[in-house]
């Protein structure tokens, strides 16, 4: 996968989970780099098909309230990283968002990001992913008892 392609798949994740639209998000954008990008162009951004500078990759992670390093997290199980001279492993790729040397303390950023991969890849087991489900529907129930209660 390009490097372009994960962050685009982050952005599109990221603000998904916002609960913002295409078009909310370049307005958001223009706030911070003072002409707001068009849905066509979030879109774009999102299917990796946009190389971002640094003040665009400081206003995508301002206007979507994460960090850059955040917005460079991989999709678990992805076998590589292309760049424009090679292809990176998932663990040079991932080393290059932490401290490469593992004797070096990891910053609370680091540490965080490296925690929720970790904690992403546990999750994303399905029967951890149905028994979400059914936690969530016994939370419903729950909550339609109470609200039939006398």
């Amino acid at each position: 996968m390009k490097v372009e392609e994960a962050v685009g798949r982050q952005i599109a994740r990221l603000r998904e989970a916002r609960r913002m639209s295409l078009a909310e998000l370049g307005e958001a954008l223009g706030r911070y780099l003072g002409k707001q990008w068009s849905r066509q162009a979030v879109h774009q951004a999102e299917r990796g098909r946009r190389v971002f500078t640094a003040p665009e990759s400081t206003a995508i992670a301002l206007a979507i309230d994460t960090s850059i390093p955040a917005l460079f997290v991989a999709d678990a199980g992805e076998e590589q990283a292309e760049m424009p001279g090679s292809a990176v492993s998932p663990e040079e790729y991932r080393a290059v968002l932490l401290h490469a040397d593992k004797d070096t303390p990891m910053d609370g950023v680091e540490e965080l990001i490296s925690a929720l991969s970790d904690i992403e890849e546990v999750l994303s087991r399905p029967a951890l992913v149905r028994l979400a489900k059914i936690g969530r529907v016994a939370e419903q129930v729950a909550a339609t008892q109470e609200t039939h209660r006398p």
